[in-house]
């Protein structure tokens, strides 16, 4: 095993710690000056609270390769909330610490966890490669500001399957840089498998793809998703000055109970780093596929919105069923700057992804990524971290 730089440390708080199976791991110290403080990250230019730097996760880690982070679902406490009440009342400076963070890695695992209140993401695998994330449990506040689950970001071969997710923003958030940042460092997230997922989320996406994906984002996989009281189920938020791709999306077997959208695209999510970005940095979003849906109590059965001089294409939708709530909004697919297909859709879908007469089958990949095939390592013994 070969070790670069992981973190536990410096964040133990005086006299406490929780359990973690039957071992221990410090609870996360409340005092900002028991953090170290990290520079911002390049992709992103800024830090995503205030443009100063950022604190460094709880768990944090970089240059590793084939390391674990496991447990027997022992619990972490992030102790969000005085970070939270902060954050709304704009007394930071920095960026929150998130829970568990690895940078520039290979190899990791991540897996039988119970994760709550973190200060800001949960988990935030960066600059990495051949990440598997199984098994966890993490839990929020459901109006706790920007309290992701898990937020692959930058990355390739990445497996998250098996999680349940209460969250106060998206329970996955798929990112890859932030504007003219993200596109100098040009590292796409490819290759992500999202599988047997649950999510709690009334204001927020189950997937989210961006709004930070300038460097590009392509190859996602997810299949048998289930949400309850949830925004949305996959949505692609971008914008003009973002640059980048959202291109090959393959969603199958979704199960989707009291829902605002089902299908939410939006092509002016414009927040930006600084006034440095280049208006002219237009996303691609193309060949985006969903299939099997099945959806309960929806308000809006989708809200599309491309960018009129860039539109989204390649919309592929079929084998959907959805039911509607007793006041739905009368205007059931919004639809602006977009071109596609449907089949076989309960309600019609609008005019710019009409019916087609032949029943289609929208694709979904047959061959398998390499990092489903890595097996996920488990402890035999409990010993203690300190």
């Amino acid at each position: 095993m070969e070790w670069g730089n992981l973190s536990f440390e410096p964040y133990v708080a005086k006299d406490k710690t929780v359990k973690l199976g039957n071992g221990m791991l410090p609870r996360v110290e409340k005092d900002e000056s028991e953090w170290p403080l990290f520079p911002v990250l390049p992709s992103y230019g800024r830090g995503r609270d205030a443009p100063g730097g950022r604190f460094s996760s709880l768990i944090f880690g970089t240059n590793l390769t084939d390391v674990v982070i496991t447990g027997n679902n022992g619990t972490i406490d992030g102790q969000g909330t005085s970070w939270w009440k902060k954050y709304k009342a704009g007394q930071l400076n920095e960026t929150r610490p998130y829970m568990i963070e690895n940078m520039y890695s290979n190899q990791i695992q991540i897996s039988n966890l119970t994760l709550v209140n973190s200060p800001s993401w949960f988990v935030h695998p960066i600059y990495s490669s051949n990440i598997t994330i199984q098994g966890l449990t993490i839990l929020a506040p459901i109006d706790s500001p920007n309290t992701d689950g898990i937020d692959p970001d930058s990355c390739s071969q990445t497996r998250i399957e098996d999680c349940f997710i209460v969250s106060g923003d998206d329970c996955i958030a798929v990112k890859s840089g932030w504007d003219q940042y993200g596109i100098k460092v040009g590292i796409p997230t490819e290759h992500l498998v999202i599988r047997r997922l649950t999510c709690i989320s009334p204001d927020s996406a189950t997937i989210a793809l961006g709004s930070e994906m300038s460097g590009g984002i392509r190859d996602v996989r997810a299949e048998d998703i289930t949400a309850l009281s949830t925004q949305s189920s996959v949505r692609i938020k971008t914008a003009q000055g973002r640059g980048g791709y959202v291109k090959d999306i393959f969603v199958r077997r979704m199960t989707l109970k009291t829902m605002k959208y089902v299908f939410w695209m939006t092509g002016s999510y414009g927040s930006h780093p600084d006034p440095g970005f280049d208006p002219k940095a237009l996303p691609l979003i193309q060949n985006i596929n969903y299939k099997q849906v099945e959806a309960e109590n929806v308000t809006y059965s989708a809200r599309l919105e491309g960018i009129p001089t860039d539109p989204f294409k390649g919309i592929c939708i079929s084998n959907v069923t959805i039911t509607l709530t007793e006041k739905p909004k009368k205007l059931q697919w919004n639809c602006t700057n977009i071109a596609g297909v449907t089949s076989n859709v309960t309600p019609k879908a609008c005019d710019l992804l009409p019916e087609k007469k032949e029943v289609i089958d929208c694709p979904f990949p047959e061959d398998r990524l390499a990092i489903e095939d890595v097996k996920l390592v488990t402890c035999s013994a409990s010993l203690p971290f300190f």
